[in-house]
Order: C-alpha cells, then sequence, then structure tokens
C-alpha cells in the first residue's frame, strides 16, 4: 500500500509532466523550437519516474535515461511507443548541449517540433492509462 505522503509525491511528478507538455506547446506557438525536444523528454522522464516511486515506494534514481528509466519502472513500453521514448532520450540531450547551435536550429523546425510533441503526448497518455496509475 503507497502511502499518502508518497502519493503526494507522485502526483506532483505527474503535474510537473503536465506544466512541461504545456510548456512545449507554448514554445511551438512562439518559434522557440530548440528546447521543445527537451522539455518532452523532460516530460516522460518525469512521467517514468513516477511510476517507479508507485512500483518501488520511494524516490525514483536521480538519472535521466529514458531507456533506463523505462527498464526500471518495469513497465513493457509497446514497440511504437518505445520508439518515440528512444528518440526524445536522443533529441533531449543533443538540444541542451548543442555541438552546433545553427545546425540544431535547422533541425529543430515547427513540424518537427509539432511531431515531437504529439509522439509525446501519446506516451504520456500512455503511461498515464497503466493500470499502475490506478492506484492515485
Amino acid at each position: 500500500m503507497i502511502h499518502e505522503k508518497r502519493k503526494q509525491s507522485v502526483r506532483n511528478w505527474i503535474a510537473s509532466a503536465d506544466y512541461d507538455l504545456i510548456t512545449a506547446e507554448h514554445m511551438l506557438q512562439t518559434g522557440l523550437y530548440l528546447y521543445i525536444a527537451f522539455i518532452c523528454h523532460q516530460a516522460v522522464e518525469k512521467m517514468l519516474k513516477a511510476h517507479i516511486e508507485l512500483k518501488e515506494n520511494k524516490l525514483p534514481p536521480l538519472i535521466q535515461d529514458l531507456g533506463k528509466l523505462s527498464e526500471h519502472a518495469a513497465l513493457n513500453v509497446p514497440d511504437n511507443l518505445h520508439r518515440i521514448l528512444r528518440k526524445l532520450n536522443k533529441a533531449g540531450i543533443s538540444t541542451i548541449y548543442p555541438n552546433d547551435l545553427q545546425k540544431r536550429l535547422a533541425q529543430y523546425t515547427e513540424g518537427y517540433c509539432s511531431q515531437v510533441i504529439d509522439e509525446t503526448q501519446k506516451l504520456v497518455r500512455w503511461l498515464r492509462s497503466h493500470p499502475r496509475s490506478a492506484t492515485l
């Protein structure tokens, strides 16, 4: 049984992920594309950490690798969503530490970033609908 303090912590992870998705959408609307993939990465990271906390009844590890977090959460993410997870894992890091800023700015177009947000929303919806979330 998960205690109320732990439930509140998990709810905080989820609320923070929701906030990140709203932030990504606002960035898209204003044309600030570079960090959208990073913000989407953050949203998925927080949802995975919510699942880890639910599963283990303790704070999740302080790592950002979505693949490792997914394994740690033991969620059995479907292949089509796992592809999105891998894409975000790669894109999230390359946008906050760009070797070539102009190259990244050219890569992260409105269309690409819109797709990243849509895919992230699909993955977040799946994580939210997972049976483990019913304990909240």
